[in-house]
């Protein structure tokens, strides 16, 4: 199972999202083809009604716990109930560029 199977796995089995979109944003970093170590996650739910998005966000993370702490380097959140997905038009946010640069670049 790779890494992006595994979240949507773990993410699906715990809280049943009424959306989720797994995006594999490792291409944009200087990281080798095939990598899976950068994820934005849009995970819309009435689970995390009530619940300040700091709240929701360690949810998530003590999820996918195992993964943080090994092969995820970095990941961004887009968590959301079903009311404020639709008031945002069903739009995820535009990842930024990667500040990180290349190797060749830092030399």
């Amino acid at each position: 199972m790779t890494i992006q199977q595994t979240i949507e796995t773990k993410i699906t089995d715990a809280i049943a999202p009424t959306y989720l979109e797994v995006i594999n944003e490792s291409h944009m970093h200087n990281v080798p083809p095939g990598s899976e170590s950068h994820f934005k996650l849009v995970i819309v739910t009435d689970t995390f009604e009530g619940l300040p998005r700091v709240r929701r966000h360690q949810q998530i993370n003590g999820l996918l716990a195992d993964e943080l702490k090994g092969s995820i380097h970095a990941l961004s959140m887009q968590t959301l109930t079903s009311d404020e997905w639709s008031k945002r038009n069903n739009e995820v946010m535009t990842s930024p560029s990667c500040r990180g640069g290349s190797k060749a670049e830092r030399a």
